[in-house]
């Protein structure tokens, strides 16, 4: 056994879930060493005394692997290799109550949105002057982007808003002083994310605006790739092909969920399109931008779905003929 408050204080953040996590994650430690205190990113020694766990609850699996981590943290915690442990992200926002009476030793939960609650408790202020640096996790030629934060939408299938808010896009000053941060720091590559890519800049310019971000990005020195994720269907901004189409460092490739391929369901999931719409949108992404490279991710088993749906969905994929194809079973 341990003995506990003999370590130097130090934090080691660890992340579960999806690139937006990944950010999340690298904003903390970036607060965090901007306060001056020793912290680290899953780091594989036991000389942290205080975990940070940030957790995804997006679909089973990733539910259960999140509760997996905290436990496993809650019995170092228990044997005095640790001394507290923190939970945040997407599992701790929807599910804190309950998660609090069934594992009363985590020290504290966080939500998606409680920053600045999480740096107190770690004896650490929020510094507005740390907005756009960041301190990458992964090797540093390229750089997950974060333009927005929650969504709207309301498809059926989707726990985001209760967990990530409504939808909050991020000045384009603010994304361009951030990509010039990272382009000073070796990152030759931007992934654009968000819940809602194609939503951008809705909120704060009352109109779309993602070509505009785009052009502004693609003029950042040294950026010599900018990739797409995250678009969706309805609504999409053709603009944004005219600018792929002109600068040499936007990819030719968009990220596109599309869910389903069957009309039936995506009125089910509350997908505001149809199969029809969807396939008349792929054909104006390919002839706006020949040689484009789409990637979309399907759901297979929503309630609803009959063999003759799911049939459809394979007609689907079979007709668009997607460069990359990623399907979940529904949970």
């Amino acid at each position: 056994m341990k003995t506990k408050g003999t370590k130097k204080t130090k934090v080691n953040i660890v992340t579960l879930g999806c690139s937006k996590n990944t950010v999340d994650s690298e904003v903390l430690l970036t607060q965090l060493k901007g306060n001056g205190i020793d912290a680290t990113h899953e780091s594989q020694k036991d000389d942290s005394n205080i975990v940070v766990i940030n957790t995804c609850g997006f679909i089973d699996n990733a539910k259960q692997e999140s509760i997996d981590t905290i436990l496993r943290y809650v019995d170092a915690k228990q044997e005095g290799v640790v001394e507290k442990v923190y939970v945040t992200g997407c599992l701790s926002q929807r599910y804190k109550d309950s998660l609090e009476k069934e594992i009363p030793e985590v020290d504290s939960w966080f939500g998606t949105r409680d920053l600045s609650r999480l740096l107190k408790q770690l004896n650490a202020n929020y510094k507005h002057e740390l907005v756009g640096e960041r301190i990458l996790t992964n090797p540093s030629h390229f750089a997950y982007l974060k333009i927005s934060e929650g969504c709207d939408r309301p498809c059926s299938f989707c726990a985001i808003p209760l967990m990530r808010g409504g939808h909050i896009s991020r000045p384009i000053e603010e994304l361009v002083k951030e990509a010039k941060n990272l382009a000073k720091n070796g990152t030759k590559e931007l992934l654009l994310i968000a819940q809602d890519s194609t939503y951008y800049g809705l909120d704060i310019y009352k109109k779309r605006v993602l070509s505009d971000l785009l052009k502004n990005l693609s003029d950042v020195e040294g950026i010599d790739w900018i990739r797409l994720h995250y678009a969706f269907p309805s609504g999409f901004p053709l603009d944004v092909l005219d600018v792929m189409a002109e600068r040499p460092n936007i990819c030719n490739y968009l990220d596109i969920p599309l869910q389903h391929g069957s009309s039936k369901m995506l009125k089910i999931m509350k997908r505001g399109t149809t199969r029809e719409k969807t396939t008349e949108l792929l054909h104006t992404i390919r002839a706006k931008v020949p040689g484009i490279a789409i990637r979309t991710t399907l759901i297979a088993g929503h309630p609803g779905e009959t063999e003759e749906e799911f049939e459809e969905m394979m007609d689907f994929v079979a007709e668009s003929k997607f460069e990359r194809l990623g399907v979940f079973p529904y949970s």
